[in-house]
C-alpha cells in the first residue's frame, strides 16, 4: 500500500488529500471520502481507508476547504454548499487520474458527510456505489430530536454569527463537542470522550462558526436517495442521538438499491472497537458484491 500526498482545486482554493493505492496490476476502483461535522481526514478515517486499501481499493481521502491541511480563510468555516462543491471537485479529480479507475467510483461518508454523499450521488449519475454510516439525512428532524439540545448561550452565539456573517464581520465561534451541560453543539459525555480518546494524525479544532446550525436545519439530503440508482449501503446506529436512526432507515428504504444494516450502538461508537470492526467488514463485503476489484479492468 502506498499513500501519496495530492491536491486539487475547489472554487479556486487548494484542497489537500491522501491517495491510498493498493498493489495492483490495473487501476483499481476508487473511493472518495471526507470527514463529518468539523472533522478532518486524520480523524479516524485512515482506519477505514487502510481496510479498504487492503481489500484492493484506492481511496482519495481529502480535507474540505477551510479545514485541516487544505487552504481557505476563515479557518473552520463549515458551509454545506462549499463542502458539496468540494466533494464534486474531489470526484472530478479522481476521475482524471490515470492510476485509478474513475469509471468505478464509490462515495463514502460518515455522519455529516454521510449526508454529503447522498446529495452528491443524487446529482451525479456516474457514481457506482455509496456507503454512508451513522449518517445525517434530515436536518429538521435531527435538530428537533437532538439530545441534549444546545444550550441557550450556544443558540445566542449562533444568532450572533448569522448577523456577523451578513455584516461581513469575523465569525462568532461555537464549540463542536463538550461534556454534559457544556456550551457546545454536541454536549454529551460520549461525544466528549470520543474527542479525547481520538487517535488522529490531525489535531481536532473544536469550534466552528455558529451559522452552520441554521444551515443544518434546512439540509435534508436523505430525500434525494429516491433518485439514486446505484447500490447504497446505510450503516445505522440503533441508539443514535445525533442522526435519528428511523429517519435514516426510512430514507434508505426509498433508494432503489438501498441496503440498511443496523448496529447496537450510539452515534460515536462506530469509529472504534467491535462496532468499527463489524461496520468496516460489512462495508468491504458490500464493495466486493457491487464493485469487485477483479472487474476493474473490464
Amino acid at each position: 500500500m502506498n499513500r501519496l500526498d495530492v491536491e486539487f482545486l475547489s472554487g479556486g482554493v487548494t484542497c489537500r488529500a491522501w491517495l491510498y493505492l493498493p498493489e495492483a496490476d490495473t487501476p483499481p476502483p476508487v473511493i472518495v471520502m471526507a470527514a463529518g461535522f468539523a472533522g478532518t481526514r486524520g480523524n479516524f478515517l485512515p482506519d477505514f481507508a487502510e481496510r479498504f486499501c487492503a481489500a484492493g481499493y484506492a481511496i482519495l481521502l481529502f480535507d474540505y476547504r477551510h479545514f485541516g491541511a487544505s487552504d481557505g480563510l476563515p479557518r473552520q468555516l463549515l458551509d454545506i454548499k462549499l463542502q458539496l462543491q468540494d466533494y464534486a471537485a474531489a470526484v472530478s479529480f479522481a476521475r482524471r487520474r490515470p492510476d485509478v479507475d474513475g469509471r468505478r467510483l464509490i462515495l463514502w461518508g460518515s455522519s455529516f458527510s454521510g449526508g454529503h454523499v447522498m446529495a452528491t450521488a443524487a446529482r451525479d449519475g456516474g457514481v457506482t456505489a455509496v456507503i454512508a454510516q451513522n449518517s445525517f439525512a434530515d436536518g429538521l428532524q435531527s435538530m428537533a430530536r437532538m439530545k441534549p439540545r444546545p444550550s441557550l448561550r450556544t443558540n445566542l452565539r449562533v444568532i450572533a454569527d448569522v448577523i456577523s456573517a451578513r455584516l461581513g464581520r469575523d465569525p462568532v465561534m461555537i464549540a463542536v463537542a463538550g461534556p454534559d451541560g457544556a456550551d457546545a453543539m454536541f454536549a454529551s459525555t460520549d461525544a466528549w470522550e470520543l474527542v479525547h480518546s481520538m487517535k488522529t494524525e490531525d489535531p481536532l479544532v473544536n469550534e466552528v462558526p455558529g451559522r452552520i446550525a441554521m444551515q443544518t436545519m434546512s439540509y435534508r439530503p436523505g430525500r434525494g436517495l429516491a433518485s439514486v440508482r446505484c447500490p447504497v449501503l446505510l450503516c445505522v446506529c440503533e441508539s443514535d442521538k445525533v442522526c435519528p436512526p428511523d429517519v435514516t432507515i426510512a430514507c434508505g428504504q426509498k433508494a432503489p438499491q438501498g441496503e440498511v444494516v443496523t448496529y447496537p450502538c450510539g452515534h460515536f461508537d462506530i469509529y472504534t472497537g467491535e462496532h468499527f470492526e463489524r461496520a468496516v467488514s460489512d462495508q468491504v463485503a458490500f464493495l466486493r458484491r457491487h464493485v469487485p476489484v477483479s472487474s476493474a479492468a473490464a
